[in-house]
C-alpha cells in the first residue's frame, strides 16, 4: 500500500466567486455580495440565497456597483478569507 503523504499533491482548488460590491468604506476592504441559486430541497423552487464575502482589496480600487471576481485565500483577518482578483465590470 503506498504512503499517503510521500505525494504532495492537493487535488481541492480554490474557490473563485463572483459578485457585486456593496460596501468600501473600510481600508483594503470591500463587501462583495454573492447570489447563489438553489433548488428548495422540499418544494423545487428556485430560491437566491446571498453571501456577503469580506475581501482584501490592496490598492483600494473597487468601488460600490462594481462586479467583481474574488478567490479564497488564507485567513487575512477575523473575518476574511477573500481577496480580488479582477474587475469585471465598473459601476455605471
Amino acid at each position: 500500500m503506498a504512503d499517503e503523504t510521500a505525494t504532495p499533491s492537493r487535488p481541492e482548488s480554490r474557490k473563485v466567486r463572483e459578485g457585486i460590491v456593496v460596501s468600501n468604506g473600510m481600508d483594503k476592504t470591500a463587501v462583495v455580495a454573492v447570489v447563489d441559486r438553489v433548488r428548495h430541497p422540499l418544494y423545487r423552487k428556485t430560491v437566491q440565497r446571498t453571501k456577503r464575502l469580506y475581501v482584501h482589496d490592496e490598492a483600494n480600487e473597487v468601488n460600490v456597483g462594481d462586479r467583481v471576481r474574488v478567490a479564497e485565500t488564507r485567513p487575512m483577518s477575523k473575518t476574511k478569507r477573500w481577496r480580488l482578483v479582477e474587475i469585471l465590470e465598473r459601476a455605471r
